[in-house]
């Protein structure tokens, strides 16, 4: 059980902080369907691709004081920072997670906005379906988010800068 909990752990500690919910699932989405052997169940939600497993790992290892949840109030909402806290890293050091290239990719990925994130992982999510269906997929079930053709097509380019990192 705690196997998830620790390769969930090692993703925080390699990129330093993740701010806010929905870029740490899409991050976690990502990560899955270029092969990292994240084993959470995703099913698509308002914002792309989205796991309740995931909330309740994040929410667990909160709970027992390995992963440090700063709220924020910004404007409207509330923004969340996610941390590795010290008890964290040792429980790290002492049950070593093996997950080759998960740095220079999570540090990647970490470095994107969640709304390009979202448009990759909803890509990612429509992967098996041919270009043209996605896009018409992307812009229908992401209409509000008024996503271009060409960002689109950065997504593509990115899903594959990203599958290069791995090889």
């Amino acid at each position: 059980m705690l196997k998830d909990h620790a390769k969930l752990m090692q993703a925080i500690m390699v990129s330093g902080e993740i701010v806010g919910r929905k870029k740490l699932q899409k991050m976690i989405y990502i990560a899955k369907k270029i092969h990292f052997p994240f084993n959470d169940r995703f099913q698509f939600h308002f914002y792309g691709p989205y796991s309740e497993e995931l909330t309740t790992r994040v929410e667990e290892l909160c709970n027992m004081g390995f992963l440090n949840e700063i709220k924020e109030k910004k404007g409207g909402y509330f923004q969340y920072r996610y941390t590795l806290t010290e008890s964290g890293k040792e429980f790290l050091s002492l049950n070593e997670v093996e997950m080759p290239f998960l740095e220079d990719c999570f540090q990647d990925m970490n470095e994107q906005n969640a709304r390009f994130l979202e448009l990759v992982s909803t890509v990612l999510f429509f992967g098996e379906l041919p270009r043209e269906e996605v896009k018409n997929k992307v812009f229908t079930l992401k209409s509000s988010q008024r996503y271009t053709e060409a960002e689109i097509e950065e997504a593509y380019r990115y899903i594959e800068s990203l599958r290069a990192k791995v090889q």
